[in-house]
């Protein structure tokens, strides 16, 4: 056979170097495959660990929820930032219900809530209140006229600590409700506001327990584009779906 023309000749040499990659491409793979040490990559992988995430204040920790109840609030929670910020969400609860609006079940409420020491000043401050509602409202003893319904539901979005010591905690509740008065007729249909609650919390007798608060409305977001449901819908819903009572 005669000389190769230089065109076959580089072909043929080229196809020796592919050969030659190839080979060591497939022993790296193998060596990688046996160590358990993956090949760099120079993109971020998604299960990168990273450092760690700050933990945000609404992030559960597995704590279990209380279990004691008196008046059917829940009581003795940890003595600790997040047991003060429970306790907060739930007394928030309980101080926005619908029982709040008669003199008995209330005085019941800030009876089990608030601090000893506290309970005539947070009475009094309450009476005013929710008395002036009630009238506007046209409740009598915290029931609606006939042929009506009345709501007042507070349900706690988030919580967050303002201080901590062993002894005292101020602890932030952004809330949203619904209230208002369900039926045919009604001048005051249920409408949802927002607002957010500040509760100041003393340790007394081994519980955290309202010293005093405040409130202020919102932070309030855009309210969305869904239709308004017939005054037989809401009263239907007031009716048949239980509230909650532990809120964190």
């Amino acid at each position: 056979m005669g000389p190769q023309a230089p065109g076959f000749r580089r072909l043929r040499l080229l196809g020796g170097v592919f050969v030659v990659v190839f080979l060591l491409v497939v022993a790296v793979a193998v060596i990688n495959r046996t160590s358990g040490t993956p090949a760099a990559s120079t993109g971020p992988k998604s299960n990168d660990a990273g450092p760690p995430a700050s933990t945000a204040p609404t992030t559960p920790t597995g704590t279990d929820p209380v279990t004691t109840t008196s008046n059917g609030i829940g009581v003795h929670y940890p003595h600790t930032p997040e047991g003060a910020q429970s306790a907060a969400a739930n007394y928030s609860v309980a101080l926005g219900s619908s029982d709040m609006y008669a003199t008995q079940p209330r005085h019941a409420i800030v009876s089990t809530v608030a601090d000893p020491a506290a309970i005539t000043q947070l009475n009094n401050r309450f009476d005013a209140s929710y008395d002036a509602e009630a009238n506007q409202l046209g409740l009598t003893n915290g029931k609606a006229p006939a042929g009506l319904t009345f709501v007042s539901r507070t349900v706690p979005v988030g919580t967050k600590t303002d201080s901590f010591t062993a002894d005292a905690a101020t602890i932030e509740v952004w809330n949203t409700s619904v209230g208002g008065l369900a039926g045919q007729g009604s001048k005051r249909p249920i409408t949802e506001y927002w607002y957010t609650l500040t509760l100041k919390l003393n340790w007394s007798g081994g519980d955290w327990k309202v010293a005093d608060f405040s409130q202020v409305d919102g932070p309030t977001p855009i309210s969305g584009a869904q239709t308004a449901s017939s005054y037989g819908d809401m009263e239907n819903a007031v009716n048949q779906f239980g509230g909650f009572r532990y809120a964190r």
